[in-house]
């Protein structure tokens, strides 16, 4: 402890004020967070470059390599600062967690935007941002997919709702005991049961087609098996999974 206490003695001589203070263990990660604060608040200041002075240049605080201004993104409402490579990595690591990215800055809950991300991300991790932010901003009980394969396009109930059923009389008969049930995807126009989510059983109410079909799909088989292997819950309200995350089984509930 003495030979810690005269290393942080020779710093004096770097500040205006200087005071030791002993911290319990628990308050050291306060310390880091704080010292972290005071370097970045240094770092962050514009450079000039000795070889073109015209040239601004600064620290990324995650790298704390030094990189021209024009390549350095500013995070929109904390302007936090950082280079496009960190950038990069920071959006494609959460991206592919299935987490949706916000700023990488320590403690800032600041979610980033796709306007911004057209900067620095190429196509693919663009639209898989596109996915995410579309995915957050919809409510878990207002998520609708397409049943079709070829689309699984997500949509929002209350957009699906909006169709009339004069509108869909037209593309095709159906009993009036399902008429609630008929809808249609807002992106490929397919036709769907929205209380079965399967594509539209024609002429059959949503009873008569689950008699009519005592044997599931192989990709719902396939679900079931894991779910098991998993201990996931089906939700007897929107027939979603769901997955105890704390707790006993018997305090389940879906969001």
């Amino acid at each position: 402890v003495a030979e810690v206490i005269n290393q942080v003695q020779k710093l004096q001589i770097n500040f205006k004020r200087f005071t030791i203070s002993f911290l319990p263990r628990l308050s050291v990660k306060f310390v880091f967070t704080f010292a972290r604060d005071a370097i970045n608040s240094q770092l962050s200041k514009d450079v000039v470059d000795a070889v073109d002075p015209k040239v601004s240049r600064e620290t990324c605080i995650i790298c704390l390599e030094v990189t021209d201004s024009s390549e350095m993104l500013t995070v929109d409402n904390c302007l936090h600062r950082f280079c496009f490579s960190c950038m990069k990595q920071h959006v494609e690591a959460k991206l592919h967690h299935g987490i949706l990215p916000g700023c990488p800055h320590d403690g800032c809950k600041v979610v980033l935007d796709l306007e911004s991300g057209r900067k620095y991300l190429p196509p693919k991790l663009l639209e898989l941002l596109s996915q995410r932010l579309k995915e957050a901003s919809i409510p878990d009980e207002q998520k609708v997919y397409c049943p079709y394969s070829r689309c699984s396009a997500l949509m929002s109930a209350s957009d699906v709702y909006a169709s009339r059923p004069e509108e869909l009389r037209k593309c095709v008969a159906y009993s009036d005991t399902s008429v609630d049930c008929l809808k249609k995807c807002v992106k490929c126009n397919g036709l769907f049961c929205i209380k079965c989510k399967v594509p539209w059983h024609e002429r059959l109410t949503c009873y008569q087609f689950k008699m009519l079909s005592p044997t599931i799909r192989p990709e719902e088989a396939r679900l079931q098996d894991l779910a098991k292997q998993k201990l996931w819950r089906q939700c007897v309200r929107c027939n979603h999974m769901i997955e105890l995350s704390e707790g006993c089984f018997h305090g389940m509930t879906c969001r």
